[in-house]
């Protein structure tokens, strides 16, 4: 399961309510080839789920991940950090052999 921490959840769901128009329905959590490492971290709000996707609720906050991308996120918590460097969502990926610097990307 991917994991939200409280503080990651809340945030959320701020950004959820603060969407103007038709509101998305969960949070998607995906990889996709790229960045510094080789894959590179996605997250986006969506209303259309698929068939084959996992499917978890954390605090509130329903978590979609395709397949592909969930063998390589399985265990990851997603925090929600901030402070004098920026504010954003930070992934500690189990999965990760190695990371880049910036920590937005990751090799398997």
């Amino acid at each position: 399961m991917i994991k939200l921490t409280n503080t990651a959840s809340e945030e959320v769901k701020r950004l959820i309510q603060s969407q103007s128009g038709a509101q998305p329905k969960f949070l998607r959590v995906a990889v996709a080839a790229g960045g510094c490492s080789g894959w590179s971290y996605r997250l986006a709000f969506d209303s259309k789920q698929e068939k084959e996707d996992v499917v978890s609720e954390q605090e509130g906050v329903k978590i979609v991940c395709d397949p592909r991308s969930y063998r390589l996120l399985k265990d990851a918590e997603i925090r929600f950090e901030g402070g004098l460097q920026g504010r954003g969502f930070v992934f500690h990926n189990p999965n990760a052999a190695s990371t880049c610097g910036c920590g937005d990307s990751f090799c398997s």
